[in-house]
């Protein structure tokens, strides 16, 4: 019975190796816990900043940070002069070293 167990056993782990070995090498920004703070932080300062900022539509602008400190933002918003502006904010905003513009213009109607 227990020889039955431990290659069943056995064998689903065999099965599951690969799948887990992907999963763990899935996001490598993640990897390390230090990175995966800081790329938080990031994140959070310029969504906050987009938040206080006057500009409504701003809010509707997702962010992420790679552990490198590159924002990406990307969402819609109603005219170029938002887009220019959620730009600047996340480059002025500290532990940013680029950003890569993918908000697209969509005005409403």
């Amino acid at each position: 019975m227990n020889t039955k167990l431990i290659a069943a056993c056995f064998v689903v782990g065999t099965l599951l190796a690969p799948f887990a070995v992907r999963a763990a090498g899935g996001d490598s920004d993640r990897a390390h816990p230090e990175a995966f703070v800081k790329d938080s932080v990031i994140t959070t300062k310029v969504k906050t900043k987009l938040a206080a900022d006057k500009i409504s539509n701003l809010t509707r602008i997702h962010v992420d940070t790679d552990r490198n400190g590159m924002v990406v933002l990307s969402g819609n918003v109603k005219n170029q002069q938002g887009a220019e502006a959620a730009v600047s904010i996340a480059r002025k905003t500290e532990g940013v070293t680029s950003v890569q513009n993918n908000i697209k213009i969509k005005k409403e109607g």
